[in-house]
Parts: C-alpha cells; sequence; structure tokens
C-alpha cells in the first residue's frame, strides 16, 4: 500500500492545511488541470478545507470532456458502417453527440464493444478478418504511447483492417489557451502527474515563464494535492512563477522516453477542436503519413459537417475555469449523469459528475 495510504495521512493532511492557512495573504484562483484531481479534491472534501482566499477551478483535463461533438460524431459513423466492430473505453459510450450517443447506436444494432486496452482492439482485429476493426483512440498525452503501440503491432502483423480514430489532446497548448483568454482568472496551475510521468516537465517552463505562472506537477491523493497547492501559494506569495514537481516519485524531468518515441512514431501534432473550447492550434496528435492505412477518417473517407454545441451546456466556462458545475441553471435537472447535455456529467473524470455525486448537499 505504499504510496496509497501515506498520502492519505489525516495528520499530514492537517499539516499542510494550516500551513496553507497560515501563508496565504492575497486572493488567489488556482486550477487542477486532471479530471482526476478534481474528483479527489471534491471527494475528500478538500475544497472546504481551503483558506476563502483560495478558489479552485477545474480544467479541460477529461480527455472525454473535451472530445468534441463532431468527433462523437465520427465514432458513430463509423459504428454503423457495415462488418464494422467499433471500440472504445467505457467512459465515451454515454457522451452525447449532435444526434445520438455511441450507446444509443450501440441499441439501434451497431457493433459497439467496450474494451479496455486498444491492444485487445488488435486481437479483435487478427480475430476477425472478414470485420474493421477501429478503435476510438481518446485521452491526453498518457494513453497515445498504448494507442500508437497498438498501430505499431498491427502493422507488424500485417492487418489491413484495423484502425484507430485518433482524439488525443495536448496538455500545455490548453494552458495557454487558457492563460491568453481575454476572461483568464487562473493564477497558477496544478498540472497533471500521469501525463507529466509520460511527457516530463521541460515543456511547461515556458508557458509558466511566458505568462508568470506557477506551475506544480501534482499527484491524486490529498497530500499530494494539498501539498502541490501550498507550493503553487508559496510560490505566489512570493512572487515567483516557475515549475515545480509535487509527483517526483513518478515523475522525471525528461519522462518516459521510450513512450515518447513511440508516440512521434506514429503520430503528428495537429490542430484539434475541444468541446466547448474551440480550435487550439497544435494541440492534439493525428496519425501519420507513414502510418495513414491505419488512419479511420482517411480508411473511411469520413466527411462529415462541423457539429454545434448543445447551448444549453456551459461546459467550456467550466472547463476555462470561468464557472462552477452548480453555476449552470441545469445542473442536477435537465442535466443527469443518466441524460448529460454534455461530457463533463457523463464522465468518470468530469467535473460535474464530481459535483453530483460528491457535493450534492452543497
Amino acid at each position: 500500500m505504499k504510496y496509497l495510504t501515506e498520502y492519505r495521512d489525516p495528520e499530514l493532511v492537517e499539516e499542510f492545511i494550516k500551513e496553507i492557512h497560515r501563508i496565504t495573504t492575497k486572493p488567489w484562483t488556482l486550477m487542477e488541470i486532471c479530471g482526476g484531481q478534481t474528483h479527489s479534491l471534491v471527494k475528500n472534501g478538500i475544497l472546504d478545507m481551503l483558506p476563502d482566499k483560495i478558489t479552485m477551478v477545474h480544467g479541460p483535463g477529461c480527455p472525454v470532456c473535451v472530445t468534441s461533438v463532431s468527433v462523437i460524431d465520427e465514432a458513430i459513423y463509423l459504428a454503423e458502417q457495415p462488418n464494422t466492430i467499433m471500440c472504445s473505453f467505457g467512459d465515451m459510450l454515454r457522451v452525447p453527440g449532435s444526434k445520438k450517443s455511441l450507446l444509443e447506436a450501440k441499441a439501434e444494432g451497431a457493433d459497439v464493444r467496450i474494451l479496455y486496452s486498444p491492444l485487445e482492439a488488435v486481437q479483435l482485429a487478427k480475430q476477425n478478418p472478414d470485420k474493421q476493426v477501429v478503435f476510438f483512440a481518446v485521452g491526453f498525452e498518457t494513453t497515445a504511447p498504448a494507442n500508437a503501440l497498438s498501430v505499431v503491432h498491427a502493422d507488424q502483423m500485417g492487418l489491413d483492417n484495423y484502425s484507430i480514430l485518433a482524439s488525443h489532446v495536448l496538455v500545455p497548448p490548453a494552458m495557454e489557451a487558457i492563460l491568453s483568454d481575454e476572461e483568464n482568472l487562473i493564477d497558477a496551475f496544478l498540472a497533471a502527474g500521469h501525463v507529466c510521468t509520460i511527457m516530463g516537465i521541460d515543456e511547461y517552463h515556458p508557458v509558466a515563464e511566458k505568462y508568470a505562472c506557477p506551475i506544480v506537477v501534482t499527484g491524486f491523493e490529498p497530500v499530494d494535492l494539498l501539498q502541490g497547492i501550498l507550493m503553487a501559494v508559496q510560490q505566489l506569495e512570493k512572487g515567483e512563477y516557475k515549475v515545480d514537481n509535487q509527483y517526483a516519485r513518478s515523475v522525471q524531468r525528461e519522462g518516459n522516453r521510450l513512450a515518447q518515441d513511440t508516440i512521434q512514431k506514429v503520430f503528428a501534432v495537429s490542430d484539434r477542436v475541444w468541446r466547448g473550447i474551440g480550435n487550439i492550434p497544435q494541440s492534439g496528435y493525428e496519425v501519420n503519413d507513414r502510418y495513414k492505412n491505419y488512419n479511420a477518417r482517411i480508411k473511411f473517407n469520413i466527411d462529415l459537417p462541423l457539429a454545434e454545441e448543445n447551448k444549453e451546456c456551459i461546459s467550456g466556462d467550466i472547463m476555462k475555469g470561468l464557472k462552477k458545475p452548480k453555476q449552470c441553471p441545469n445542473f442536477g435537472t435537465k442535466c443527469k449523469p443518466e441524460h448529460p447535455l454534455g461530457a463533463p456529467m457523463v464522465s468518470s473524470e468530469g467535473a460535474c459528475a464530481a459535483y453530483y455525486h460528491y457535493a450534492a448537499q452543497e
């Protein structure tokens, strides 16, 4: 249980809380990037422990939440093609597209399967040579190596019936988009530890310097988060703006070079539309030309019209830190996990789902 129980130690939690209260003299707004961090903050009641001067807002660090309506429509289009098996992580099935979700497409007869790894989808393609197998490759830099590796394996096995629908998004460009927004309120970031385990921390230094914004790479347990908040506030109170690494037990400065090499072998950096936020230049991964035969968009010649966002969903304002979930007029009424207006209510890492499940009493 090392790295679990010790990072839930009540005495350490109390120690960090007291120190945060002691040093905080000015109002500060901090954004945690990762949806897993959001759930830990809300579930463990950490938001209520912080000084009134500290406001935590919840960023676009849930890959399910930021997958655009148009990409969901592409996945549904693929699922409904003849002799096609659409494979996906479970979170994606109930995310609404412009007309339906993958789960509704499955109920109508599409062959949609929940898998835990893209490598399972490669095996499925090998076992079903008469079917086209598509894996819905969603995620931040964290899941990109496994999705890239699935393409490499399929290529090595000579499988011409496997492809991926890439919807990868990248963290640093999203940070810059938030910080450059004229309505930006963010004074410091808690960066996602699992992303930095893959990518390292060097790419965050230019962001911290350009926008005079402390960035603290943080884990996901209560002690991790409180220590990360403390490190960020210490910088803010001193007028410092640098990258700190609270999650040093997992994150090295250079990251995981082998994983990075696998990503670079299969993917090219591309523009990406984020749900509720819009297009962010150079903020995604797309399958490169070397492996274009495994790019589902090319293989199936997808050319769907750009879908509009649901105007009743304020997910963009929530993920930019401008509003909290309960400021949405539809929260818990018209928008619930069973019938979501947007992805943040249905995803296991979504901010709206966190507030719905753990902060209903507020």
